[in-house]
Order: structure tokens, then C-alpha cells, then sequence
């Protein structure tokens, strides 16, 4: 018997469990497991849930600028934007998780002008976000991450 699959759901559904399984093993080895995926330093992000104001964690690449954390908003070429950047617009103040390191960060996104210097950055750490801005008509926003001490 053959079921029709939501590819959409089942995509989301997958990303979550894996999201989920990176996440725990990244804390319980303060990121000596999950911090590297293949040449990407990786991260977790802690924003505040827009709707529940519970917690919510999310690995991403990592890029450092000067003292400022980059993340980028792709969700793989989606044309949606992620759950975790709706957190961010609503609430701006987060933490990330830097290898052992918890910051508090506040997030902005990078304007045109600041976007033109750093979404050459960004690809350098991860050439696929050139394919995931392609992929997507939404221009996929690069998030500055401050650290607030």
C-alpha cells in the first residue's frame, strides 16, 4: 500500500530530529562532538519562542566576525524563513553556545550594505548558501550576533 507523503512535513519532521539529536550530543560534550561538521564550526542558538516564551536551540553554522557571531537565516533554500529567525524578529536578545562558551547575544539583521561584505564571508564557511539563495526568491538574511557583555 502506497501513502501520500507530505514531503514538506516529512522534511520538517526530519530536520526537528536531527536538530534535536545535534543539539544534545553538542551540550553533553560542550562541543567537543558536534562542533565541527566537517570544516564548519558549528553552534547552538537559544532564542526565546515567539509564541510559547519557552527556550528553543538550534544548531547552525558558525562565523565569526571581529567579536560578532554570523548566522545565516537559509533553512536550506526554503522559501519560508526558520522558526528560530521569526524568534529572533519578535525577540532579539539570545544566547549561543560556542564550543563550552554560553554568550548572550543580541541579534540584528545586516542591512544591504552590511550584507554586501558579509555574505562573501559566509559562503567562504559554507559554499552552500549560494546554491540555497538560488534556489529561494526570499533573500536569505545574514544575522549579526552581539555578544551583550
Amino acid at each position: 500500500m502506497n501513502l501520500p507523503v507530505d514531503r514538506t512535513k516529512l522534511k520538517d519532521t526530519m530536520a526537528r530530529a536531527m536538530a534535536l539529536l545535534h543539539k544534545e550530543v553538542y551540550r553533553r560534550t560542550g562541543g567537543k562532538i558536534g562542533g565541527q561538521v566537517g570544516k564548519t564550526t558549528m553552534m547552538l542558538l537559544t532564542t526565546t519562542g515567539r509564541k510559547s516564551g519557552e527556550p528553543r536551540t538550534t544548531p547552525l553554522n558558525c562565523m565569526s566576525d571581529g567579536d560578532r557571531y554570523l548566522a545565516v537565516a537559509s533553512y536550506g533554500g526554503d522559501d519560508r524563513d526558520p522558526q528560530w529567525f521569526k524568534n529572533l524578529q519578535a525577540n532579539p536578545e539570545a544566547s549561543i553556545q560556542v564550543g563550552a562558551d554560553t554568550i548572550p547575544v543580541r541579534a540584528s539583521v545586516a542591512t544591504p550594505e552590511e550584507k554586501k561584505t558579509l555574505w562573501p564571508k559566509v559562503v567562504a564557511a559554507y559554499k552552500g548558501y549560494e546554491g540555497y539563495q538560488r534556489k529561494t526568491d526570499r533573500l536569505i538574511p545574514v544575522v549579526i550576533l552581539t555578544p551583550l557583555t
